[in-house]
């Protein structure tokens, strides 16, 4: 998978992130997580509170679709931003699709309210590390656990106690210690197998070309809800929502 772009947004969060990081040294980070994060909400629905129970998953990269051959998974990652998620909700409402929202830890931490409309509108959620860093892959496995579990916290915390039940890395940068990591928390890794490049901003007709060159190849399409002005996805998944339907696809979620 190639690693998409975003630094300079990623050098913010990195700031944002830099306490929470060093506050998780050493084996502390590990019963900080092992501790009780409370149940699910009782307002979750039925799909978020599945990802409330600690159970191992398998740790290999998931792609496919729960739907089958002719599912379509949507993955919204970055977020929550309070400025284009819930106009993404709004998007996904009118065309009662649900997808997946791969979860910034220092963004869900900002805004829980956001996370709990997620929750209560039937998505599920995602990890998708503390501050974002592409170069995951390069630093410790120490350092990878601070990244995974703190967001895990903090995006279960902010949910009112549903879990991620995914782990995609920033840019693919997985590794085997951070894929077997998560999959022991329960969360399945996450690849995708469209890169809509709706973070590079081509146009709104390029985001929707993109998608319908590259969806015969996998099922799951990576957009962003975070990051920058993300107009141009809103529009674009206005468009591409109903035409994949009249194309005879469904929408599911990546298999667990």
């Amino acid at each position: 998978m190639a690693r998409h772009g975003g630094r300079g947004w990623n050098s913010k969060v990195l700031g944002a992130a830099l306490g929470v990081t060093l506050l998780a040294a050493g084996a502390s980070v590990w019963t900080a997580q092992a501790g009780a994060l409370g149940s699910p909400s009782p307002k979750a629905t039925t799909s978020a509170a599945r990802g409330s129970a600690l159970k191992p998953v398998v740790e290999d990269i998931a792609h496919a679709s729960d739907q089958g051959t002719r599912g379509v998974n949507i993955t919204i990652d970055d977020g929550p931003d309070p400025v284009w998620t819930p106009q993404v909700l709004d998007v996904l409402r009118q065309y009662g699709v649900k997808a997946t929202f791969c979860m910034v830890g220092t963004q869900a931490q900002a805004h829980p309210d956001l996370v709990k409309q997620v929750v209560a509108a039937g998505h599920r959620l995602c990890d998708h590390s503390v501050s974002h860093d592409t170069t995951m892959d390069k630093k410790s496995q120490a350092y990878q656990a601070q990244q995974i579990l703190d967001a895990e916290r903090m995006i279960t915390q902010a949910s009112g106690g549903v879990r991620p039940m995914y782990y995609r890395a920033p840019g693919g940068a997985f590794t085997p210690y951070s894929r077997h990591l998560a999959a022991s928390r329960g969360m399945r890794p996450l690849g995708w197998n469209v890169d809509s490049k709706d973070f590079e901003r081509p146009g709104t007709a390029t985001i929707v070309a993109t998608v319908e060159r590259e969806l015969p190849g996998g099922p799951t399409i990576l957009f962003h809800d975070a990051g920058g002005d993300r107009s141009q996805t809103v529009e674009a998944l206005r468009q591409i929502l109903p035409r994949l339907k009249e194309q005879g696809y469904s929408y599911g979620f990546p298999v667990r």
